[in-house]
């Protein structure tokens, strides 16, 4: 196991799920973590409970489809810190829906937070990353952008565009400073069905999630994994989802 004691690493939706799970882990490992989502209490409480266990963290309130929160959760990293080696979009909603059913709030809510707010990070940190020489940007996409489900369009029209813009990135960056990995991920146990507006796909997912989902830590191991190659070894895409599906 590498060490990530020299890398400084900001985080979206860490309140929760996925984001607590990987800036725990990656606080465990020596990184520096700044925790960012809407929930301050809750984001506050984590890293503070990662500062006693021996950890480095700080926090920063956002809402990841205003482009000056980011900008300010950027401006956070680095001056607590001194840089930004690492930006996690992991902020994510799912109030999925058939269309037929015309949620367009949803719909809206969607791109605005999946696909706007890693839109917001990229502007955000490029210029960072630029300046200093290097980073490493990672986003939470889904299995879902492979495959579309019933009730799922708009949801993994969403993700599909995420990675698009990612690979995009990684064949602009052709000088060697900015890395991407796109980690998509299969059902999750977090409370991302709490979107979810319907109650009867609210429960069914729930239900999915219980029977065949894995646990937000192994996609934080994917996260550090990607992390912690040397800086001229990229980790394009990472698949995480079970060996066997029930």
């Amino acid at each position: 196991m590498l060490s990530l004691h020299d890398k400084t690493v900001a985080i979206t939706g860490a309140s929760g799920g996925i984001g607590e799970a990987t800036a725990r882990l990656l606080a465990e490992r020596g990184a520096a973590v700044v925790l960012a989502a809407r929930r301050s209490e809750r984001i506050d409480a984590i890293a503070q409970n990662i500062r006693e266990e021996g950890g480095r963290a700080a926090t920063c309130v956002v809402d990841v489809t205003s482009a000056e929160d980011l900008q300010r959760l950027v401006a956070t990293t680095v001056d607590q810190y001194g840089r930004i080696d690492v930006l996690v979009n992991n902020a994510g909603i799912a109030p999925i829906s058939p269309l037929a059913d015309l949620d367009t709030e949803g719909w809206s809510a969607m791109i605005d937070v999946n696909l706007r707010g890693m839109l917001n990070g990229i502007a955000a940190v490029l210029p960072v990353f630029r300046e200093q020489g290097s980073g490493h940007l990672v986003s939470i996409v889904s299995v879902a952008g492979l495959t579309v489900s019933p009730s799922m369009a708009v949801y993994a029209a969403t993700k599909n565009a995420v990675r698009t813009v990612h690979e995009g990135l990684r064949r602009e960056s052709t000088d060697g400073v900015v890395r991407t990995t796109a980690i998509s991920p299969g059902y999750i146990r977090t409370d991302l069905a709490d979107s979810m507006g319907d109650p009867h796909l609210r429960e069914q997912t729930r239900k999915n999630m219980d029977a065949v989902g894995i646990p937000p830590a192994a996609v934080a191991r994917a996260v550090a994994f990607a992390i912690e190659q040397p800086h001229d070894v990229e980790i394009g895409e990472i698949n995480v989802r079970p060996t066997a599906q029930a």
